[in-house]
């Protein structure tokens, strides 16, 4: 026992030392860029180290702090970072997370597993949208996302003239501060609106597509102040307006074809993905498919999260979408954190020094032109106030897009510096208070004016069972009957009993609670309904009169339990 227990407590340097010898000892010099090996042999150890702090930081800000986790991740990739405890040497390894050559300030392996995770998220952001809310609320999404954007880029814009910081409103570096401000990061707000379980509300599928339309103009007007910084003195002369017209009209139509023709085509594709009669390869497949289209979005000049978001929102009204929810919902949870981690690796604390007054009321202004130019049009469009000021700040962080845009004005020499460290102070500040201000506009009521009535009543059955045993008996065996007619059989949690079952265009809800059993369906299926139903209870009562033929249980019972055998 004394044995064990000393080697228990020199078991840790014991360790240490076995890593020290089978490191090689040449691994702390330089790595070479054609050395494959040494890349991903530090590239599994960014990951371990990321997944690692990530997941820890994100669970104590979720469990102690009372915050989302998001923020514990973005603070995990603050820390760590090269910019902070990642530029110190360690023994054998030396800096972890060392800065790279280039604009970016991780290097380009890491970057490319954090946009593929990106492409995870706002694929499985968009199984979760309620289809039918987002067609519902297009129109208003659009409205916001272009106030927000045009409030966001005038309000960027003037400051920049303001305090000096640009000669006139046509200036590159003006410009592009107003194009800083204009970047909404749908990731961030979509994670809480998750979290919370309020991505089907009205006000979350308005913050989403708002998002979605505010991308896709922000991206068109980086491509026109991208034309007009090429020009000497940001004088308008020598614009090629005709390709920044086809960059315009290209991702303009490139996202309106893939939204209408995968709407149109859900049904096509959901069979195809059936023909392979494996869950496990139906979600491999539509993952593979959310990836094709995001390359494709970024090959028409679209952000690849564009591409990834259409391919979740034309599935999320198939029948499949619990079964791909559920089998990549653990990808979801390891490479996330590590994207929102290595947002937080790029943020350089250093560079805020050289402006710090013009940073926060720039910051200030960028927060007003969101909260303003996206809550305002959202009066209008009957959400009450309290809905307004959800959208609002539901589009207020800038997160990566931002620092995307700040870093291509940083690379081309239109913006310095101080100006770069502005840009990442802004989205610093409002990528972390629009979380805590999100999950506290969305306490209280509704943020929607009354609906229109006369809507159709949803059907509904209830099952009053004599006993619990006997309702939770008949639960399992309606659950299976449906299984049988080809439905999707999703349950909802694992407190409550609670089914979600979905064939095609139908979804079904089946609940039990306590002897009772509710059976919720559209009033177009309530006739498919009511004969699964009574089919099985009929199967029922043919199984419990042949029991009674045998004499009833007392007898069964009895010769059971004096050994006889039926």
């Amino acid at each position: 026992m004394r044995n064990s227990q000393k080697f228990l407590k020199i078991a840790p340097a014991l360790f240490l030392l076995v890593i020290f010898f089978a490191v090689d000892a040449n691994a702390s010099d330089d790595i070479s860029p054609h050395n494959m090996g040494q890349r991903m042999t530090r590239l599994v150890l960014e990951l371990a180290v990321i997944i690692i702090t990530a997941r820890s930081l994100g669970y104590f800000f979720q469990r102690v702090l009372k915050q989302p986790s998001v923020l514990g991740e973005l603070c995990a990739g603050m820390i760590i970072g090269p910019y902070a405890l990642g530029s110190f040497e360690l023994p054998v390894i030396g800096s972890l997370f060392s800065l790279p050559h280039g604009a970016i300030a991780v290097s380009p392996e890491l970057y490319g597993i954090a946009t593929v995770a990106s492409i995870i998220l706002l694929f499985l952001v968009g199984l979760e949208t309620d289809l039918a809310t987002f067609l519902r609320y297009s129109a208003a999404g659009s409205v916001v996302g272009i106030g927000g954007l045009v409030a966001s880029f005038v309000l960027g814009d003037l400051a920049a003239v303001v305090f000096g910081i640009a000669e006139n409103y046509m200036s590159p570096s003006a410009l592009f501060l107003g194009a800083i401000s204009t970047a909404t990061s749908v990731g961030i707000t979509a994670r809480i609106l998750s979290e919370k379980r309020k991505l089907d509300s009205p006000e979350g599928v308005t913050i989403l597509s708002g998002a979605v339309i505010d991308d896709v103009l922000g991206i068109i007007a980086m491509a026109v102040i991208i034309g007009i910084s090429k020009n000497s003195g940001g004088s308008e002369s020598g614009v090629d307006w005709k390709h920044i017209l086809f960059i315009a009209v290209k991702a303009f139509g490139f996202w309106i074809v893939c939204t209408v023709g995968g709407l149109l085509l859900a049904r096509k594709i959901t069979g195809f993905l059936k023909w392979f009669k494996s869950e496990e390869t139906i979600a491999a497949v539509s993952l593979g498919l959310a990836l094709l289209l995001a390359g494709l979005s970024e090959l028409a000049g679209l952000a690849m999260i564009i591409g990834a978001y259409i391919t979740g929102l034309s599935l999320s009204r198939t029948d499949v979408v619990n079964e791909l929810h559920n089998r990549l919902r653990g990808i979801y949870q390891i490479l996330v954190p590590v994207f929102f981690c290595v947002m937080g690796m790029i943020v350089d604390f250093k560079a805020m020094k050289g402006a710090i007054v013009f940073g926060i009321v720039y910051t200030l202004l960028a927060i007003a032109g969101k909260v303003l130019g996206c809550g305002i049009p959202a009066l209008f469009l009957k959400f009450n106030f309290k809905g307004a000021l959800r959208i609002g700040v539901g589009m207020m962080p800038r997160g990566e897009v931002a620092l995307i845009i700040a870093g291509i004005g940083l690379s081309t020499g239109t913006i310095g510096p101080e100006v770069f460290g502005v840009a990442i102070m802004m989205t610093l500040i409002t990528t972390l208070i629009a979380p805590p201000m999100l999950i506290k506009a969305f306490g209280g009521g509704a943020g929607t004016s009354k609906t229109k009535g006369g809507e159709l009543q949803e059907f509904k059955l209830t099952l009053s069972l004599p006993h619990v045993d006997i309702a939770e008996f008949v639960t399992s065996r309606l659950v299976n009957a449906f299984r049988r007619e080809a439905f999707f059989v999703h349950r909802v949690g694992t407190m409550a009993f609670i089914y979600q079952l979905r064939k095609d265009d139908m979804l079904m809800t089946l609940t039990r609670r306590g002897p009772n059993i509710t059976i919720e369906a559209a009033p177009k299926h309530e006739c498919i309904a009511r004969y699964i139903i009574a089919e099985e209870m009929l199967e029922l009562e043919e199984a419990f009169e042949s029991l009674k033929s045998m004499g009833g249980t007392s007898k069964l019972c009895q010769e059971l339990i004096l050994g006889g055998e039926r």
